[in-house]
């Protein structure tokens, strides 16, 4: 009778381990990242993105590359980049910093600039940028290259960065 009781004890404590342990993995499950148009919303120092090949590659477009990093308590950094194959007539990089708004899930545009350049293969643009604490941040670009219009465009986004 002993043992009756002992073996039963002893399934219950089991059944009992196996159904936690499933209950903690449902949580873990629950705490995935969350992406939003593309980006994942992460808790890392910085965030780089690249232009995904199949559109980068054109004529004359290469790649196209963006930045996002910490840079402060109430500032972030941010950097994009516009490579192309050769030389060409036109080559531009517009950057936008966003902000993700939880009550829309969706980004808002924080700041935004744009630059170009004639007869060059790269050109690169960087800014320090305010914002807001408690909000995740992250950087998009467009890259634009060629000889003439309509130009070879690509685009490339960081995932979101969060500024406690």
């Amino acid at each position: 009778m002993k043992r009756r009781i002992l073996s039963i004890l002893s399934s219950m404590t089991v059944l009992t381990m196996i159904t936690m342990c499933s209950s903690f993995n449902v949580n873990a499950s629950e705490v995935e990242q969350k992406s939003i148009d593309g980006s994942i919303l992460t808790l890392d120092e910085s965030s780089t993105g690249y232009s995904t090949p199949s559109f980068a590659r054109g004529e004359y477009l290469m790649t196209g590359e963006s930045t996002i990093s910490k840079a402060g308590l109430t500032r972030v950094y941010a950097y994009a980049a516009t490579t192309a194959n050769r030389e060409v007539n036109y080559i531009a990089t517009l950057v936008y910093v966003e902000e993700y708004i939880e009550e829309e899930d969706a980004w808002g545009q924080v700041a935004w600039w744009a630059e170009e350049t004639h007869n060059d293969y790269y050109l690169s643009t960087a800014k320090s940028v305010k914002v807001d604490r408690g909000h995740y941040y992250r950087v998009r670009a467009n890259h634009i290259a060629g000889d003439q219009y309509p130009y070879d465009e690509t685009a490339s986004a960081t995932d979101g960065i969060y500024l406690p």
